[in-house]
């Protein structure tokens, strides 16, 4: 337990120094190419199936139980290999991998990166900046649905990419992390409802739901409680009443949580309508226009969520220095 909680910490403080340096290969990589690998051959074969809808939702849930069950497989298969060198050795490995599982550093940068887009370049250039972190179409975009798309994505990703994350590598080190990246990478590349993964990707999308119903919650929670420390920039009131006015207001049962928050800590209007492989998609607004959004809001929705990684953050420890002692 101590081990566990050492690589907890220095995982996450490694994660906050360097993110994810793109010249080193990340596992998250190696696993969505596992899921475009079994993705393309079993939607292959389910249109070769008498009943199409029915081969797709089986090959879909295999696929589903192939990943998540290989990535613990071999992240287990790891881990004890280099703790069966020593102590300290696994440890180490266990402290890289947690470095790998969470993304708050990196969203930090992404986003930033649409921030830097706007005031140094051009609205194209902000597009461009943007559609590297949503999956929405971009090439519409006005100024202010560019920072609304990079606002959301950071509200989102708090919990997806950050609480969630850390809740699972807290309570099962990094297998159950990993196992956690995998299913929330499949429901990036299947959970679709079009034409192409209506069936096939329906496990994967609910597998995905499920996996966030009690980490989403949790991170709309210590988002009030990190805009109560954060500064006049931050409004808990309105964050704790928007979040309960429009935290069902969008079609996943988890994304509205962090996004609503979002939008009443800084007084702004999310969501709201946009487009998806050339459809458009009616979405309604979250929150409260007490103001126009703005560049800032960019770089203020990664101080909320570096401020709620820290409130979780802590709370891991203390529970888990509680545990050690008993």
């Amino acid at each position: 337990m101590r081990l566990h909680l050492y690589a907890l910490i220095l995982g996450t403080v490694l994660d906050l120094c360097i993110g994810d340096p793109h010249s080193i290969p990340h596992p998250v990589a190696a696993i969505g190419k596992c899921i475009h690998f079994l993705d393309v051959r079993f939607r292959r074969a389910a249109q070769r199936a008498g009943n199409r809808q029915n081969a797709e939702l089986f090959l879909g849930a295999l696929m589903e139980l192939l990943v998540t069950a290989g990535t613990g497989a071999v992240v287990l298969a790891i881990l004890a290999l280099f703790y069966h060198l020593s102590p300290v050795v696994g440890m180490l490995a266990e402290a890289v991998m947690t470095c790998q599982i969470l993304a708050a550093r990196s969203l930090y940068d992404e986003s930033g990166k649409v921030d830097t887009a706007l005031r140094d370049g051009t609205l194209e250039d902000g597009r461009k900046a943007v559609s590297m972190i949503v999956g929405r179409d971009t090439a519409a975009l006005t100024e202010a649905g560019v920072i609304r798309a990079a606002v959301e994505t950071v509200a989102e990703n708090t919990s997806d990419g950050v609480i969630a994350p850390m809740l699972y590598t807290a309570l099962g080190g990094p297998v159950a992390g990993f196992v956690y990246k995998a299913i929330n990478t499949m429901d990036s590349m299947v959970g679709y409802q079009n034409d192409t993964y209506l069936y096939f990707g329906r496990v994967p999308a609910r597998t995905d739901d499920a996996a966030n119903f009690i980490p989403s919650r949790l991170s709309a929670l210590f988002m009030i409680a990190a805009a109560s420390v954060g500064g006049k920039q931050f409004s808990a009131r309105e964050a704790f009443r928007i979040w309960r006015r429009d935290r069902r207001k969008h079609r996943s049962p988890n994304s509205a949580q962090t996004e609503a928050v979002m939008a009443g800590a800084l007084g702004v209007r999310l969501a709201g309508p946009a487009s998806y492989f050339g459809k458009p998609v009616k979405k309604p607004w979250i929150g409260d226009a007490r103001r126009e959004i703005e560049k800032e809001d960019i770089r203020r929705a990664g101080r909320l969520m570096f401020l709620t990684e820290g409130l979780f953050f802590a709370l891991c420890a203390v529970i888990g220095l509680c545990i050690e002692m008993v």
